[in-house]
């Protein structure tokens, strides 16, 4: 009979044998492959099954915007009426077919998509085609679908503590551009800006030819360029206005925003570009998973950094964040919850990173490197972040975003690299946000951060 300890040691080689499996980077149709069809750029890969995934991302998030507002109401007009089809027959056409259809913007891009049966493929390029050619953007529908939606967000948006520590955050970190808010806040004379004029004109530019991309997730390389070739041949090869931005900087700095409905506390700094841009630095992935804050394991603080640091304020919400763009990137830890808690914890996160300058364990590298890696390949193989990033990095620097290379990055961080990136962060400027009540929530200079 063989013993426990035999039984186990067995257990357990097996378990590493398949894990050293299941770790393995995606490979073979989770590699996108790219081409160009009529000046427009196309990049696909071929899961298997019965559902596809297709989206137009464009260079149109707030980051670009030529005025405020005007992000969110093309984003807003997306699936409204275009010159061959009602808003009604859109929905009713979809719904026949048993699909959905999604858009959204970011900060550097608006990703406008569509779920469907792979044989629905011809229906919903040429659906997508309208959508970006819809140059006439009606005055009823802004004043009576498009504005009221911005204004509930907006209301909804100075509600929210966090929300608006987050960008105030990103305003001080990068100013404009990178620093515009995601929402307008109802301070904003957003009418003053927002017209169906500005919008077509807006439109025009994110719907150039060089300003878009066009992703497919579960549909046939070639057959996406054939579509390609038939719906988007006429889309202006050039756009209206540059929505080029310049290059993201790094400034730093605090902001306090006095409020009565919570209290939020947000630090940034300096982080990773995307991995298909010219600043990326997976060492910062390593970071954010070795900080953490919430627990990957149901019931359990987990081994995280900020957990460990954050034990005597257990309702307080805090978690790191790596946020990546096209050219720079910002790493932000953020606190939330009873303005005492933060005052008494947000010490301690700092001296959690500046232990992590100093050196941190084998044993706690090499977790934080695996969940690194874990986060990172989860999130490229999920369809949303996929299409996003790699319409981004085509638009942006003519480059697909390929999940293996992303794990081969992460297999190469270095005890070294994550000391230097933590000392590095400490050394220059942060940029710290407070939103609450200001009387308790600290200064950056109290917890020991320069600002």
């Amino acid at each position: 009979m063989l013993s426990r300890s035999a039984i186990g040691r067995a257990a357990r080689q097996s378990w590493q044998q398949q894990r050293r499996g299941l770790a393995a980077p995606a490979s073979g149709s989770f590699q996108y492959q790219t081409g160009e069809a009529q000046g427009v750029k196309f990049a696909s890969r071929d899961i298997p099954g019965p559902v596809g995934t297709l989206a137009i991302v464009s260079q149109a998030g707030t980051r670009f915007e030529t005025a405020p507002g005007l992000a969110e109401g093309l984003n807003r007009y997306a699936f409204k009426n275009t010159e061959r089809r009602t808003t009604l027959r859109i929905q009713r056409e979809s719904e026949l077919l048993g699909s959905t259809l999604q858009s959204y913007h970011t900060r550097e891009n608006l990703v406008v998509g569509a779920k469907f049966l792979r044989d629905d493929l011809p229906f919903f390029m040429e659906l997508l085609a309208e959508v970006a050619t819809m140059t006439k953007y009606r005055r009823h529908v802004m004043n009576e679908e498009v504005l009221p939606l911005i204004q509930l967000t907006q209301k909804q948006y100075l509600g929210n503590t966090l929300e608006m520590a987050t960008n105030s955050a990103y305003g001080v970190a990068f100013h404009r551009g990178l620093g515009v808010s995601l929402k307008p806040s109802s301070s904003l004379p957003i009418t003053k800006y927002l017209t169906d004029d500005s919008l077509a004109e807006y439109a025009a530019s994110a719907y150039a030819k060089p300003s878009f991309a066009i992703v497919g997730n579960g549909v046939d390389h070639a057959e996406l360029g054939k579509w390609v070739n038939e719906f988007f041949a006429d889309m202006p090869s050039s756009p209206a206005h540059s929505l080029k931005s310049d290059p993201a900087k790094y400034y730093g700095g605090e902001e306090r925003i006095a409020h009565a409905s919570g209290n939020s506390f947000v630090l940034g700094f300096p982080g990773s570009s995307a991995p298909t841009g010219p600043s990326y630095k997976p060492e910062v992935s390593v970071l954010a998973a070795l900080l953490g804050g919430q627990s990957t394991i149901k019931w359990s603080p987990g081994f995280s950094l900020l957990a460990k640091a954050t034990q005597e304020a257990p309702n307080m919400h805090i978690v790191t964040k790596s946020s990546i763009f096209s050219d720079a990137g910002l790493l932000t830890i953020e606190m939330n919850g009873s303005a005492s808690d933060i005052r008494s914890t947000a010490g301690k996160v700092v001296e959690a990173l500046k232990s992590v300058a100093q050196g941190v364990s084998k044993e706690d590298f090499q977790k934080a490197k695996a969940l690194a890696k874990f986060k990172e390949l989860e999130y490229g193989q999920e369809t949303q972040a996929a299409l996003e990033l790699t319409g981004a990095g085509l638009v942006q620097g003519n480059k697909a975003y390929q999940i293996d290379d992303v794990a081969k990055a992460m297999d190469g961080v270095t005890e070294a690299q994550l000391k230097k990136v933590a000392k590095d962060m400490l050394e220059g400027k942060a940029s710290v946000s407070a939103v609450g009540d200001l009387h308790l929530l600290p200064y950056a200079e109290e917890i020991g951060l320069k600002v």
